[in-house]
């Protein structure tokens, strides 16, 4: 009887509750706004002989390269964040070696490193979901052949610094340490080109978020030339499909598009941040398009309540050492003014805090 691979049978499955999204989407950290109206204009512009041609990537990996102030070698096209995680998984994990996380963090470092048979070793966050440095170190061992670090991390919106990554690149020379960045834009501090001097260093990154492109699924892995000559050899050459690469440069040009965009996140993070403390719920700092906050035993409540007046929020309660937390993605200005009436409100109802409001 056929079987498939053991590991595969093990690992964890990934499911995220994407049914019956109906309403304001604050639950999975996408652009809540769309993407570029120039966007658009350049799908509609697509033509049948367009359509018709297998994908060509590399003339938009120079693009992109170019941007970067990197080599073009040194970028390859993903069909998201996901590929990227996988190429690696695939490309340097084997089994019996040893893959690090730092928990919580995103679900797919799990799922893909666990499917190749190598061994999880789980890190927690420190107080307050502080990056982890020595416990990481301490764990570091000769099979350690992965690393995988969000900064911003999702879904706790907390970062860690150059000068910690770096040393983890340098502590574990035979290990690839991916900087997962999908949430720069928001954030703003990179360690993109210290991919060119440090050779287990890679780097990822989305449009799926800053862009609203995530129906497009376009992300991006960069790093040492030598070693990504290998991660491209096992990439599909037509992994990247034709519209997201005729629609990516439009969006990377409309940069006045994703900076007034980022710049209504970034105030709204503020205000729901000054609101959540009036009202006497603690939550964590974040630089991400979103907040993580504390409700406790009454979060599907909250959750439920927020749903049935069109506010979807994501409950983590799941998520290792976050209990009783909730994550509410920060939208535009008119969004947040409609979304942080009806938290108050639910919170109030629920008996979670006192109204402020005037």
């Amino acid at each position: 009887m056929l079987r498939a691979r053991k590991a595969v049978l093990q690992m964890r499955e990934y499911h995220p509750p994407l049914a019956g999204r109906s309403g304001l989407r604050l639950d999975f950290n996408e652009n809540t706004d769309g993407c570029s109206p120039r966007v658009l204009e350049r799908i509609r512009t697509i033509s049948a002989e367009e359509l018709a041609r297998y994908p060509e990537r590399e003339p938009v990996e120079t693009l992109i390269a170019s941007k970067l102030g990197l080599a073009a070698e040194q970028v390859l096209l993903t069909n998201g964040v996901d590929e990227g995680i996988h190429l690696l998984c695939e490309t340097y994990l084997e089994m019996g070696d040893e893959a690090i996380i730092v928990t919580p963090t995103f679900g797919m470092y799990e799922v893909l490193a666990e499917a190749t048979g190598s061994r999880l070793i789980p890190v927690q966050c420190e107080g307050e979901f502080r990056f982890p440095l020595n416990k990481t170190l301490g764990v570091i061992t000769e099979r350690t052949r992965l690393i995988a670090i969000a900064s911003p991390n999702n879904p706790t919106g907390t970062v860690a610094s150059r000068e910690e990554i770096l040393r983890l690149c340098q502590e574990a020379p035979n290990a690839a340490v991916l900087v997962d960045e999908a949430y720069y834009e928001f954030y703003g501090e990179t360690v993109m080109a210290d991919t060119q001097e440090t050779p287990n260093l890679f780097v990822a990154r989305t449009f799926s978020k800053a862009y609203g492109l995530a129906g497009l699924r376009m992300g991006i892995l960069a790093g040492d030339t030598a070693q990504m000559h290998s991660v491209r050899r096992l990439a599909s050459p037509y992994n990247v499909n034709t519209i997201a690469l005729l629609a990516l440069p439009t969006a990377l040009d409309d940069t006045e598009y994703v900076a007034h965009y980022v710049e209504q996140v970034k105030e709204g993070r503020i205000r729901l941040a000054k609101q959540l403390s009036a009202l006497g719920i603690h939550y964590w700092p974040s630089h991400a398009n979103f907040l993580l906050f504390y409700i406790g035993p009454h979060h599907q409540e909250f959750v439920h309540a927020m749903r049935q007046r069109g506010i979807l929020v994501r409950d983590r309660s799941n998520d290792p050492g976050c209990d009783g937390c909730v994550r509410i993605t920060i939208g535009t200005r008119e969004q947040m003014d409609w979304a942080s009436a009806v938290l108050e409100q639910v919170l109030v109802e629920l008996g979670l805090a006192k109204a402020v409001s005037a």
